[in-house]
């Protein structure tokens, strides 16, 4: 309906003119809102804002429209009946000497079911096949189920303030829109969408204005949907938090950043945040065949014909998009883009009448595997603490798959080499005193080396360590020794006389230094070395029984 709506506003048709044509007509179809427009005539009382004095002419516009959206006639109907596809009014030269057979496709809308569908020509695959209601979404069952938040606020028509936490590519601005496309809250919702990449504090303001006039007009409170909501600093994400309390809107947050790192407290508490899950490989098949059957918006868009694509090919793309659905549908447009101009280079054109995309069409679009890694963000963290848990638990080959995700994404190897070195003596510690020297020599290697020369040295580092025997009685130590010291009463207490330095007379007059018993000359000898408070306190328990070999 929203399509629909913009194209009979780009028609000169008011507001309030279109919105009633819609909602007489059903909201489906632009050329039944448009005869019923031009089939009744309208006074000042049926209309809920007051009449232009200036009306703009909208005939140019209107002429424009049905030429463009002309029906088609009885010869092109029994043409397309007897599968003999429509030929493209311009043709490219190379199109035009092979003489290859084209679906008219490259217009504004196409037809099914005598229902228009309005695809901009330019739109990447991806959005084209962007899924336009909640059933259409795949991979996202815990979040649309019978169930769940979304369904019931759905089915009541009240939606919550919420934030969309998941990876590139899982449906985040799908369910968003799905949401408020859908019949129950189509009455009663409008939807608005902003990118935190474009716009600032003062796109947030005009936005919410529009929202409560449009309120007052229509009653239709309006979802505003902010994608990479991550990006706006603290003083910008302030801007929601007054009109999100009076519900003003109703906010839709999508982000791909760990929201309790990216976004303010008072913002995550007047937001349900839900959290998506990468897809699957058999989700992106499912809407890797979708776009590949879809005669309208579909593959066959990209290419102006039909496409043949292999059970092979799916499953290479979906095995390879890390569970972004936007990859894969990327990929397969440039398959088939490839594969058309390989026909075209060729002079020849499939028996089949269909450009065939084949596995290395699809590897070519894909080069390499993305690796999901952020040096400044979640998964940083998620992997270094991945590699030092898998060394922690003596599993060397863990720990090399770990280090090598995490130099395959471009993570600094002197950041890795720091964290060999702590753990060296948080988990080695004293049960194996020279895993300190190999991680600092490691360090030193990887500085004067430096990538990728230094990712065997990293290796070798990070195997020695998963291997060696483990204690963590050192770390144990000093974590006692602080929590007596910020605790105990004898945080404060002063240093023993016995044991203070008395380099003047003054001092050795007044007790400093007396009664100290030097060791090496009296090996035999007791004496206390803790404050009078803390006698008898053991810190470190070695030897003990928290020494694992790590063989």
């Amino acid at each position: 309906m929203e399509e629909e709506m913009e194209q009979l506003l780009s028609m000169g048709f008011s507001n309030d003119l279109a919105a009633q044509a819609l909602a007489a007509t059903g909201g489906k179809s632009t050329l039944k809102a448009t005869e019923w427009i031009l089939s009744h005539k309208h006074s000042s009382s049926t209309s809920s804002s007051p009449p232009n004095p200036n009306p703009s002419p909208v005939q140019p516009k209107l002429d424009r429209f049905f030429h463009c959206h002309s029906k088609p006639s009885n010869s092109t109907i029994k043409e397309q009946q007897n599968d003999s596809p429509l030929i493209e009014e311009e043709q490219s030269p190379s199109a035009a000497l092979t003489k290859r057979p084209k679906l008219a496709v490259n217009g504004q809308s196409t037809t099914t079911n005598n229902h228009r569908v309005h695809v901009p020509p330019h739109q990447p695959l991806s959005e084209r096949m962007r899924p336009r209601t909640v059933n259409d979404i795949v991979g996202q069952d815990h979040l649309l189920s019978s169930a769940s938040i979304l369904r019931s606020a759905i089915d009541r028509k009240r939606l919550p303030s919420i934030v969309l936490w998941g990876p590139p590519g899982t449906g985040k601005t799908s369910i968003a829109k799905a949401i408020v496309a859908s019949n129950e809250l189509q009455s009663s919702y409008r939807f608005v969408a902003l990118s935190a990449v474009t716009c600032g504090v003062k796109d947030v303001r005009d936005a919410v204005d529009d929202a409560k006039k449009t309120r007052k007009l229509n009653g239709k409170r309006t979802v505003l949907f902010v994608d990479e909501v991550h990006r706006f600093n603290k003083s910008q994400q302030d801007s929601f938090l007054p009109v999100i309390e009076d519900g003003s809107i109703v906010f839709i947050g999508a982000t791909t950043e760990n929201p309790s790192f990216h976004l303010i407290t008072p913002l995550l508490s007047r937001c349900r945040v839900l959290t998506l899950n990468s897809l699957k490989p058999e989700h992106v098949e499912t809407l890797l065949k979708r776009a590949v059957d879809d005669g309208e918006k579909g593959l066959a868009k990209s290419v102006g014909m039909k496409v043949s694509v292999s059970d092979e090919v799916i499953q290479f793309l979906s095995a390879n998009c890390d569970g972004d659905a936007r990859v894969a549908l990327n990929a397969l447009e440039i398959s088939a883009t490839t594969a058309d101009a390989r026909l075209n280079e060729e002079n020849v054109f499939a028996s089949s009448n269909a450009v065939i995309v084949t596995v290395d069409d699809a590897k070519e679009a894909l080069q390499c595997k993305h690796l999901a890694y952020d040096k400044a963000g979640e998964e940083h963290y998620n992997l270094i603490s991945a590699l030092h848990k898998s060394m922690r638990g003596s599993d060397a080959n863990a720990a090399i798959y770990w280090l090598t995700r995490m130099l395959e994404g471009g993570e600094e190897p002197l950041y890795i080499a720091r964290r060999l070195i702590r753990f060296a003596s948080e988990d080695v510690g004293l049960a194996d005193p020279l895993a300190l020297n190999q991680s600092v020599a490691c360090y030193q290697a990887c500085h004067f080396l430096g990538m990728p020369e230094c990712n065997v040295i990293l290796a070798q580092c990070a195997a020695y360590l998963a291997l060696a025997p483990k204690s963590v009685s050192v770390y144990r130590a000093i974590g006692a020794a602080q929590k007596v010291i910020r605790e105990s009463v004898g945080q404060n207490e002063g240093v023993p006389l016995h044991l203070r330095n008395a380099p003047t007379k003054l001092m050795k007059d007044i007790g400093y230094g007396k009664g100290y018993i030097y060791t090496p000359d009296n090996p035999s000898a007791t004496q206390s070395y803790l404050p009078p408070s803390l006698q008898g306190y053991k810190f470190l328990d070695w030897p003990n029984a928290d020494v694992v070999d790590g063989q």
